[in-house]
């Protein structure tokens, strides 16, 4: 049986030092060659978060993926999906993607969470969904977002984000 998501327990704040990729760590020692520092560090100042962000595509293959999660940052979260195209049929919504083959979801300037809610009971209700990864997928953020709506000391905010998209046909080219 899986453990339900509760978004007050993820989104809370905890006393202490807040975890750095917002799961267990433990601090260890390397020693690497300078140029694969300077590597890193092109990568990301924090040499850690460097090996973390080059290391994700392994761990998606070790380490299963609920369907949806929320990945918290400060005393906020978001959710994150794995990308199915029944997400990606909704009207309405576009899927960014991460690098660990994630993806946060956007949604355009006319649909509201609430709006959003409804379209993926919609889509979870409709006949033509059959496929199993599919259905768990918009269950999870489903559930999520129900969860949330029902929490007390939680709101749903939406935020836009900054999307550059060519105009143009062919390869893009800066002047």
């Amino acid at each position: 049986m899986s453990k339900k998501i509760r978004a007050l327990d993820v989104v809370r704040s905890r006393r202490g030092r807040p975890q750095k990729f917002g799961r267990p760590a433990r601090a260890v020692t390397l020693t690497l060659p300078e140029d694969i520092i300077t590597a890193l560090a092109s990568v990301d100042d924090d040499v850690s978060r460097a090996v973390v962000q080059l290391c994700q595509p392994l761990v998606a293959d070790v380490m299963p993926r609920p369907p949806a999660e929320l990945a918290k940052y400060g005393n906020s979260a978001v959710i994150v999906v794995k990308p199915v195209p029944a997400l990606k049929g909704i009207s309405g919504v576009t899927l960014v993607p991460l690098p660990d083959g994630r993806a946060l979801i956007s949604l355009d300037e006319t649909m509201s969470v609430y709006e959003f809610e409804l379209k993926l009971r919609d889509a979870l209700d409709a006949a033509s969904l059959r496929d199993a990864r599919e259905r768990a997928v918009l269950a999870s953020i489903a559930e999520i977002l129900k969860s949330a709506r029902r929490t007390k000391g939680i709101a749903l905010h939406q935020r836009s984000i900054i999307v550059l998209q060519s105009t143009r046909r062919g390869p893009a080219t800066s002047s």
